[in-house]
């Protein structure tokens, strides 16, 4: 009896609903989960490099990563290539998901509006990721990393040392860049 009645309720609250926002819902979701595992990623490796926590202050603590031979800097080369690949192929699955609501010709306008907002926005996250690398690569930094989620950012660089003028700079990139305060940025040493 109560199965079959939340079974009534459930079906009641599909036809309500409608399968166009269950799409919606799905892609949003699938989304979030995508930016949530590169955050994962990129945040697992904080005791291989620099950390610099700056709600501490101006304590710059530093763990210098010096490869004893080319195997571990090509170990280092791959971390970001690999980073990188993975970034690109994570963002390239949610913007073919909201593509498809998109494309779909029993989607709702208002579906299709959300999924176009969702994919400008990540297409604005995708070009100040790609001009904040370019631009700490520029100040001299090997390689760089960045990832850009919920109004905050990490920063990976590859880095011998960081001192506090880099960090600054580093800062302010990021800030001209995406807006995103440097309370709100982390800096890793790879």
């Amino acid at each position: 009896m109560k199965f079959d009645n939340f079974k009534e309720k459930f079906t009641g609250f599909c036809r309500k609903v409608g399968k166009r926002n269950f799409i919606i819902i799905g892609a949003v979701a699938l989304t979030v989960v995508a930016v949530g595992v590169n955050l994962i990623i990129f945040s697992s490796n904080k005791d291989d490099g620099f950390d610099y926590d700056q709600s501490a202050g101006m304590d710059v603590g530093t763990t210098q990563t010096t490869p004893a031979d080319t195997e571990a800097e090509d170990a280092v080369d791959s971390y970001f290539s690999g980073i990188q690949v993975s970034r690109q192929r994570t963002r390239d699955e949610a913007i073919e998901v909201l593509q498809a609501v998109v494309d779909n010709e029993s989607s709702t306008e208002a579906a299709k509006n959300e999924a176009l907002l969702q994919i400008n926005k990540l297409a604005d996250i995708m070009e100040a990721e790609a001009n904040i690398e370019t631009l700490i690569v520029a100040k001299g930094f090997e390689e760089c990393v960045a990832v850009i989620s919920d109004g905050s950012a990490s920063i990976v660089v590859k880095s011998e040392e960081l001192i506090p003028a880099q960090i600054s700079q580093i800062n302010e990139i990021v800030y001209e860049q995406a807006g995103i305060e440097p309370v709100n940025i982390k800096i890793i040493q790879r």
